[in-house]
């Protein structure tokens, strides 16, 4: 009885752990590959490659939305590194049209997710693939899966050319802004693309709080100094005028001369 008992929980135990797994590595649902979202302004682009950074806030995620134009490319494999390994690319609103137009949505494409990457499979290379996913709110960074020409557009407001603030990776772009909206364009991307932005009002905003703690220490310092001051004042009245300076001990204090 006992034995049985001990069978049955390992069973449970692993049928648990399967679906577990099967949780994990269940790839994308095909819910999330048709979700709604809108990609013509991207695909009117001259860029082989056209990206737009939805910003975020203080406390979430931004989000962004590209479209590839695959150039005799079957199959991407979407992922992101960091100190560790490679890890798959979360996507959704996945889109392909071939080239005579005709749109095809993410569930009727072959989209694998494993551990480290996400594997989109077209019918044919020389069409055109669309995908969104998760952006940091003031951070970007994407690897260039196609070679080409890239586009980024930043979130309104926002702008990477103040060097404190804003970094951009590889070099070699062109920038612009157009409708309030920084534009960066590179003729050929065979790297990470990696992005550090911030919003217009970030700049007044740390230059009033830097004003703020000068005028602080400043208020602070003038107070010890002050207080300091009338120190030294009141013992030159007692008659301890004394030099704290020379410590080389040469005769009594005033008072036991």
């Amino acid at each position: 009885m006992n034995r049985r008992l001990v069978l049955a929980a390992i069973a449970v135990a692993l049928l648990a752990t399967m679906a577990g797994c099967s949780m994990i590595f269940g790839g994308i649902s095909d819910e999330e590959l048709d979700r709604e979202e809108e990609y013509d302004d991207l695909r009117d682009s001259d860029a082989d490659v056209a990206i737009d950074i939805e910003g975020g806030s203080l406390i979430g995620s931004g989000e962004f939305r590209a479209v590839y134009d695959l150039n005799d490319t079957e199959e991407l494999s979407l992922y992101r590194s960091n100190f560790y390994r490679d890890e798959a690319l979360d996507i959704h609103s996945v889109r392909y049209w071939y080239p005579n137009g005709t749109e095809v949505t993410g569930s009727e494409l072959d989209v694998d997710q494993s551990r480290s990457s996400t594997e989109v499979r077209v019918p044919d290379g020389n069409g055109t693939v669309a995908f969104s996913g998760g952006a940091g709110s003031k951070t970007f960074q994407l690897p260039a899966y196609t070679h080409g020409s890239y586009e980024v557009t930043l979130p309104e407001d926002h702008r990477t050319s103040n060097f404190l603030f804003g970094a951009v990776s590889p070099g070699g772009y062109e920038r612009e802004v157009v409708d309030d909206r920084e534009r960066l364009h590179w003729e050929h991307v065979d790297s990470t693309i990696s992005l550090r932005f911030y919003n217009t009002r970030d700049i007044p905003l740390f230059a009033g709080l830097i004003g703020l703690l000068v005028l602080v220490g400043g208020t602070g310092i003038a107070y010890y100094y002050r207080q300091v001051k009338q120190l030294q004042d009141q013992r030159e009245e007692m008659g301890l005028d004394v030099d704290i300076d020379d410590d080389s001990g040469k005769g009594p204090p005033p008072g036991m001369r």
